[in-house]
């Protein structure tokens, strides 16, 4: 009885030192650092191919240096290095019954040429998006037909047309510069009719721009060839048209805080090195234009060493469930959120399964790619994305966050993935989407 009781309190005493291990660690002070950099004006909105990415890479790479992360296999430093074209539209024409629209109304999607040009009778035609229904639903059938189209757009869909037009700059591979079939989507805002006819002339400006993930490691000991991630992106939108004054989108929660949560866990799996699991730390550049990022680091891993993705976007606000809680994409796909719950009994923290369901979350973001090929890859959220106002505005900045609601998630996070790091859980995969490509 008396070992019992000695054992118990033994227990009880590892517990309360590792909360207070992880107080010391995990401070508002160091997350405060960390999101108020990287969603200063300073990195001028953190957009792809931009000096403001840049800058924001070589902090991270800092961050990871004085935290003692290795770099990854085989490479000699933090950034993961790869390249692709980016086409920006240098001249754009359209014509609609003989005049000319403006270009502020005009949104390109699709179109990897170098120039391209068609009319109502060499193209597909011209469709007018439904205002009644979902625009992205309907975007997103009408973004997989590969045809030459003009479409459409209700100004009730004014600030998805908007988002569209901050993505006219694309990258793609070299391959796909020369399309066997040139497509193109051209989106016109505020026109209800073509009575007569339509005309497009596109040209592209294309150079050969460098991407760069930034990502270290701790090795494993027991385990260490099985691979568990902890992710964010790093990368936003950049500078926009002002609005009310203010043309930078700063992305403080999107994804400033998840990517100051990968880092400030960096910190603290670094210090209690009791990880029998190889543990890799990511921040994904060009989610914003495609997750190219998180496309390219997944084929440098075989995903089958892959235990578990733990992706972080957006908490910077209580969820919909309230405070000391966050939702997980593809909660019932497998039973990695049930094993992050369990290493939680006793807390007053709870993860939920995403309640937004209707807009695809899943793979929405830079699990997708793992997700698809049957890793249990989820994304940890509190974001009440139906209501966010600030959500891809240049209002998304660090006063509109709720900084202990952010070291809330980040402490849950990093006690609910202790059994997983350890080596003690392995969560059920995920049923690959459509083989691995």
């Amino acid at each position: 009885m008396k070992r019992t009781i000695y054992t118990l309190l033994l227990l009880c005493a590892a517990s309360i030192a590792s909360a207070q291990n992880i107080n010391k660690i995990i401070t508002k002070d160091y997350v405060d650092h960390l999101i108020k950099t990287l969603s200063s004006d300073d990195m001028q909105g953190r957009r792809t191919f931009t000096p403001g990415i840049d800058k924001a890479a070589t902090f991270i790479e800092n961050e990871f240096k004085q935290i003692g992360l290795k770099p990854l296999d085989g490479a000699t430093g933090y950034r993961q290095t790869f390249y692709k074209y980016q086409l920006k539209p240098s001249s754009i024409n359209v014509t609609i019954d003989g005049k000319t629209v403006d270009k502020e109304n005009i949104a390109i999607v699709g179109n990897n040429s170098k120039e391209l040009s068609f009319d109502q009778t060499t193209g597909d035609g011209w469709i007018k998006l439904n205002p009644e229904k979902d625009f992205m639903s309907q975007y997103r059938t009408i973004s997989r037909s590969g045809k030459k189209q003009l479409v459409l757009v209700d100004v009730k869909f004014v600030d998805m047309f908007n988002r569209l037009k901050t993505q006219s700059a694309r990258a793609v591979d070299e391959k796909d510069l020369t399309p066997a079939k040139p497509s193109a989507l051209v989106f016109i805002l505020d026109k209800d009719t073509v009575a007569k006819d339509f005309k497009v002339e596109l040209k592209n400006e294309v150079v050969k721009m460098p991407l760069f993930n930034v990502a270290g490691i701790i090795p494993g000991k027991s385990k260490a060839k099985e691979l568990v991630i902890f992710s964010g992106h790093y990368d936003h939108m950049g500078i926009v048209t002002p609005k009310e004054g203010d043309s930078i989108m700063n992305g403080a929660d999107d994804d400033a805080s998840g990517t100051s949560a990968m880092i400030a866990l960096a910190k603290y799996y670094k210090k209690l090195k009791n990880n029998e699991r190889t543990l890799i730390f990511v921040a994904f550049t060009a989610e914003e234009i495609g997750g190219y990022g998180a496309r390219y680091f997944s084929q440098q891993l075989n995903p089958d060493d892959v235990v578990a993705m733990f992706n972080i976007e957006m908490i910077g606000k209580d969820s919909k469930f309230g405070k000391n809680t966050a939702f997980i994409t593809g909660y019932e796909r497998s039973d990695f959120g049930k094993i992050l719950q369990k290493n939680l009994e006793g807390t007053e923290f709870t993860f939920h399964p995403d309640p937004y369901t209707e807009q695809n979350l899943f793979y929405r973001s830079d699990n997708a790619t793992l997700a698809a090929l049957g890793v249990p890859a989820h994304t940890i959220s509190t974001d009440q994305i139906d209501i966010d106002k600030h959500y891809h505005q240049v209002t998304d900045e660090y006063k509109t966050l709720d900084v202990e609601n952010i070291l809330s998630t980040i402490k849950a996070i990093a006690k609910s993935a202790v059994s997983i790091i350890k080596g003690i859980d392995t969560p059920t995969r995920i049923p690959p989407l459509t083989g691995r490509q």
